[in-house]
């Protein structure tokens, strides 16, 4: 807890990543063979001179903890994923965690329709409007807040992406989709769905329980011919969990 809260209260200017150092990046125990199987490889060691180099030209890189997702959500804990592309690139916003901001940072457009969703569906009613857009409580909860590119740079969004961090996002819900117990997949758009059809989940992942629908981007989410709002994916999640035993997450 301790940590979490001097993180949060970094000035905005320091939360930016300074290094490639993946070894001094905090992960849960029983992510470290997917981890160290990634950082043996050639992509890691791509990547790793990319980011290196842009650092070295002035970057600014977000976030610090790039892998803050495996850091706070077990592999053993996870029962929701959700997938995102890539972090926030405005200064100050990504907190390793795919669609949440650092407390105090304004909401993104996503994530104002992800609360709209939560406030509009009747199964969840009455869900108390949140302080701000931090969403650490759910990554605390078993929410894998995965982004497949993990860093970007400030004002350019998929800076980083096909440099090498979606071989390790890939490992990642490729470990999630091996775990016999059954985890709900919320698969929001065409760049998730592709993702999570690459590594290999799909009709015959029949344990697992996979939702799709629009990006909650204004751009999509009120579109067909599956609209994000309206979708009510987190009561639908909430109804799998409770089938199989387990305590509802507290959206």
């Amino acid at each position: 807890m301790a940590q979490v809260e001097l993180f949060a209260a970094e000035p905005q200017a320091a939360a930016r990543l300074t290094a490639w150092a993946p070894d001094q990046w905090e992960v849960a125990s029983d992510w470290h063979p997917v981890v160290s199987s990634f950082l043996a490889g050639t992509a890691s060691q791509t990547l790793g001179c990319f980011i290196t180099d842009r650092l070295l030209a002035g970057a600014a890189i977000y976030p610090p903890r790039p892998w803050r997702a495996l850091e706070l959500t077990a592999l053993a804990d996870v029962r929701v994923v959700i997938l995102g592309q890539d972090p926030y690139h405005g200064a100050g916003q990504a907190e390793g965690l795919a669609f949440s901001v650092a407390p105090g940072m304004r909401l993104p457009p996503s994530l104002r329709n992800i609360y709209l969703e939560l406030g509009q569906d009747p199964a969840l009613a009455p869900w108390p409007v949140p302080t701000d857009g931090s969403l650490v409580h759910w990554a605390r909860q078993g929410v894998l807040l995965l982004n497949t590119c993990l860093t970007v740079e400030e004002g350019q969004p998929a800076s980083h992406a096909n440099h090498g961090w979606e071989v390790l996002t890939d490992q990642i819900i490729r470990a999630v989709r091996r775990r016999p117990e059954p985890v709900v997949f919320m698969l929001w758009g065409a760049h998730a769905q592709r993702a999570a059809a690459a590594a290999g989940l799909d009709g015959a992942s029949a344990h697992h329980l996979l939702l799709t629908a629009n990006h909650p981007s204004p751009l999509s989410a009120r579109r067909g011919p599956q609209p994000f709002l309206g979708c009510r994916h987190f009561s639908r999640a909430n109804a799998f969990l409770r089938q199989l035993g387990q305590p509802p997450i507290r959206w």
